[in-house]
């Protein structure tokens, strides 16, 4: 509990971009994992770089955990509610930094009208994310080059705010369809 009470949570800037790459490849690479050795480097070989990852992180709001001046997780949202990255430093994992970034992302969604938020989660990401009152709405395995990984697409409803920035934000009534199973 000591990492988290020593621990702010931030709207990353491009400055953070090398970190979170580590952060990613730390927490794959090194951390408890599901998954064979095999299937973690042909998920993330090295640590990300390059012209496509800083356009896929500019494309999205990232909130970033520090501690001591470092970057020891992260959480991304992108368009319509996709929760595209969440990694947390492996000595940093059951420390409450994910709850911490997760809270982050949830409140930008309700401030932005966002009903769903939705992420395709890793076997060690799906706990934390069912902590976090997630559903798995469909079990997916999806392949790297000559490695098969499972995984699960999961989503929670939110109650979105009002958004006049007004200070009572009473939540908005939603009507929504329900899907047939």
């Amino acid at each position: 509990m000591q990492i988290v009470n020593r621990t702010a949570v931030r709207e990353a800037t491009a400055d953070d971009y090398g970190a979170i790459a580590d952060v990613m490849f730390n927490a794959v690479r090194h951390g408890r994992s599901e998954y064979t050795e095999e299937q973690r480097r042909a998920w993330v070989p090295q640590p990300r770089s390059g012209c496509d990852w800083v356009a896929r992180l500019d494309s999205q709001t990232i909130f970033v955990a520090m501690n001591s001046k470092r970057v020891i997780g992260f959480m991304s949202l992108a368009a319509n509610g996709y929760i595209d990255f969440a990694y947390i430093q492996p000595f940093a994992q059951g420390t409450g930094v994910f709850r911490r970034l997760y809270q982050s992302i949830e409140k930008l969604a309700q401030n932005n009208g966002v009903a769903r938020l939705w992420v395709h989660a890793s076997l060690m990401a799906q706990p934390a994310f069912a902590t976090m009152g997630f559903a798995i709405t469909k079990r997916e395995v999806i392949d790297f080059g000559e490695q098969c990984l499972a995984r699960f697409e999961m989503e929670k409803r939110i109650i979105n705010l009002c958004s006049c920035k007004c200070e009572h934000n009473e939540p908005l009534i939603l009507i929504t369809q329900s899907r047939g199973n």
